[in-house]
């Protein structure tokens, strides 16, 4: 709280001058309390009926301020703890994605012999760095009679596999037709 504030804060409270409230506040270098305490010394200001205002009530506001500062110290601790939680999470996600990327093969396959098998982690590293090539190349194999499918033990890897089979029944419907259509000619 600013001076001004302070003695804007001391006037209201005790009906006093704007001159007496910052003569006063100055007098005890801007402690509010000291400040009714002088007023009422001074008999500017009546006492309260229930209870009085005594120079160890500033201790009292030293314990206030102790509490306050604790429960932010809380506060700051719990958004910290919730950071953390956060990371954490977030960590453990990748860590399953990575795990599972390493248990599932993407196997390359020429009239029901395996070729080749790579983890599904190298296919989208590939992807990934090399999308303009590793892309075509899978699509040129498709054309070649090769195919491809995914094996691991989960049900979407099931349902990949039929993404995967259906795209290499319609590039082997196209080579099909496309063989009819030379043939015609």
């Amino acid at each position: 709280m600013e001076n001004f504030e302070k003695v804007e804060k001391l006037r209201e409270k005790t009906g006093v001058s704007y001159e007496d409230a910052k003569k006063v506040l100055e007098e005890n270098n801007y402690d509010m309390l000291d400040a009714i305490i002088e007023l009422e010394r001074q008999g500017k200001v009546t006492e309260p009926k229930e209870g009085t205002y005594t120079a160890g009530a500033s201790q009292d506001m030293e314990n206030v301020k102790k509490f306050e500062l604790a429960q932010s110290e809380y506060e700051e601790k719990c958004k910290k703890n919730n950071f953390k939680e956060g990371f954490k999470k977030i960590a453990d996600f990748f860590k399953f994605i990575f795990r599972k990327s390493l248990e599932i093969d993407f196997c390359i396959n020429r009239e029901d012999r395996r070729i080749a098998s790579v983890p599904l982690l190298v296919l989208v590293l590939l992807l990934l760095g090399f999308f303009w090539i590793t892309l075509p190349l899978i699509v040129i194999g498709l054309f070649f009679g090769i195919t491809y499918n995914f094996t691991g033990v989960d049900k979407v890897i099931l349902d990949v596999n039929d993404v995967c089979d259906k795209a290499s029944q319609t590039a082997e419907n196209i080579k099909n037709e496309f063989k009819k259509d030379e043939e015609q000619n």
